[in-house]
């Protein structure tokens, strides 16, 4: 199963953005930000490969300014 991430630096703003993603009814949840995105510790969302393009305008509509990028997971 593949899942993405929204990667912030802010973890204020991660829980910001996970309540206006859910608001908008898409299953995310917070996660520590995986060591392969590189950008020390913080909160990222994790939400289904196939809401990525309504996750994608909802952050970017929003302006988040601590909003790193999108990562793809694969589950096995």
């Amino acid at each position: 199963m593949t899942e993405q991430i929204a990667v912030f630096r802010s973890r204020t703003q991660a829980i910001e953005c996970n309540a206006r993603l859910r608001a908008h009814g898409v299953p995310s949840a917070l996660i520590n930000t995986p060591k392969e995105a590189n950008i020390g510790c913080g909160l990222s969302i994790k939400f289904p490969q196939n809401m990525f393009p309504r996750v994608r305008s909802i952050i970017l509509n929003a302006g988040f300014s601590a909003f790193y990028g999108f990562l793809k997971i694969k589950n096995y």
